[in-house]
């Protein structure tokens, strides 16, 4: 798919159904092989990412299996015992959130493994992971800080109280997973919450955790039980068909029966602050415990925002498309905070400043984020992805707000949607009409 050509759009309308959150999966997968006895999950995202996740657990010896409709039948091994050490070292692919959450579920179990990945996931910080887990008591090394990176579990995990220094879910899942196996309740107290699909889908499992106002998470170790559910949308998937319908008035989408986990919907926040019409109609919890429902978009005249502090956190991972929405917004739209995007799958703030200045974008670059100047009247432009998923939506996205009669843009290196988004340049042709 290497140089996807994406032209105009002079109309956006549509209804979508969105793949399985990509988050919700990777921790589906992990808790149904930890659990004893066998558990089902539908909707299951197709992420290459996901992929990766189910393939090293089939390592460790669980029972995974997943057919051409995304429904998957887990047998687990039971908390603390069961998975083996595997022969060789676990693929991670792309996949930051299967390594880091990996790593906090092996070290509930007395075994070794090693964690691995392409050259992009050997460059993202691991030690950010390993240093809270060898305080419960684990034994990891790493590789200058980064992958591969040697998990070794001895249960049972030391209880107690730890402190995430970065605001990261990965980092706190990890700790969590790992408290399965502890001789006494663990505390977790976050700096910045984050989202909580981990301790939502450790109750689903009969996991005694709770949430202080303080921040504080507390979990009581035990055995994981079995579960069914249907996994919702992916939210962040989503945001980039959210953010192109919300560009333009007139312009409209509804993505179905999506995640609205407290801790994801921050793009919504965001799109309602620059002015677009968001509507959101809930449903019944999947699993009874991730709130999810349906959000429809319609454009209007948008205004510039600041994003920051503890926003960040709840639209990490959708930045790149709000900075190539702001482009349009009247007025500077300034995103701080934000110096965790320089450790992504790429540096996504150096990454997006080049790549919207291509478009034709006024943008500065800081350390922590960046400023974009708008309204801007986008030219068509050759992009690189460089191996980002998510950069070569946001790419995509500003191809299509290029007005009418402008050049189509080039974006080399988009099979890299893969790893979050298979289908999405056919969902991306459905709900756009070219000019």
């Amino acid at each position: 798919m290497s140089g996807v050509t994406v032209p105009p759009a002079s109309w956006v309308d549509g209804v979508l159904r969105i793949p399985g959150d990509k988050s919700i999966s990777h921790r589906v997968l992990i808790l149904g092989a930890m659990a004893r006895g066998r558990s089902f999950a539908s909707n299951v995202s197709p992420a290459a990412d996901v992929a990766s996740t189910a393939a090293c657990l089939e390592a460790l010896g669980a029972g995974v299996r997943l057919d051409a409709a995304m429904r998957a039948g887990l047998d687990g091994a039971g908390t603390g015992r069961g998975w083996a050490a595997a022969e060789s070292a676990l693929d991670c692919g792309n996949s930051g959130t299967t390594m880091r959450l990996l790593a906090g579920a092996i070290a509930a179990h007395p075994i070794s493994a090693v964690l691995d990945g392409d050259a992009s996931l050997r460059r993202r910080p691991m030690e950010r992971v390993a240093g809270p887990l060898r305080e419960l008591g684990a034994e990891v090394v790493t590789h200058d800080g980064c992958a591969p990176m040697t998990v070794t579990g001895r249960p049972p995990i030391h209880g107690g109280e730890y402190v995430v220094r970065v605001a990261s879910a990965q980092i706190k899942s990890a700790m969590l997973l790992a408290g399965l196996a502890a001789d006494s309740p663990v505390h977790v107290l976050e700096s910045m919450p984050t989202r909580d699909h981990t301790e939502r889908l450790l109750r689903l499992c009969g996991i005694a955790v709770t949430t202080g106002v303080d921040g504080r998470i507390t979990l009581m170790p035990g055995e994981v039980q079995p579960f069914g559910m249907r996994i919702p949308g992916d939210l962040s998937s989503a945001a980039f068909f959210l953010a192109l319908a919300a560009s333009r008035p007139g312009w409209r989408v509804r993505c179905e029966e999506v995640t609205l986990n407290p801790g994801r919907i921050g793009v919504l926040d965001v799109l309602r602050a620059m002015g677009a019409d968001v509507d959101v109609e809930h449903r019944d919890d999947a699993g009874g415990v991730e709130p999810c429902g349906d959000v429809a978009i319609r454009g209007a005249a948008l205004r510039g925002v600041r994003i920051e502090g503890a926003l960040i956190p709840r639209c990490i991972d959708e930045l790149p498309v709000l900075a190539v929405l702001a482009s349009q917004a009247e007025g500077v739209t300034t995103i701080r905070d934000a110096a965790e995007l320089r450790v992504k799958e790429s540096d996504r703030i150096a990454l997006l400043v080049d790549g919207l200045r291509r478009f034709g974008v006024a943008c500065e670059e800081h350390d922590d984020g960046l400023t974009i100047e708008g309204p801007c009247r986008l030219r068509g432009a050759r992009v690189e992805a460089h191996g980002d998923h998510r950069l070569a939506m946001a790419w995509a996205v500003a191809a299509s707000l290029v007005p009418e009669g402008g050049d189509a843009s080039i974006i080399d290196g988009a099979e890299c949607t893969a790893v979050s988004y298979p289908q999405f340049f056919a969902d991306l042709a459905a709900v756009t009409q070219a000019s």
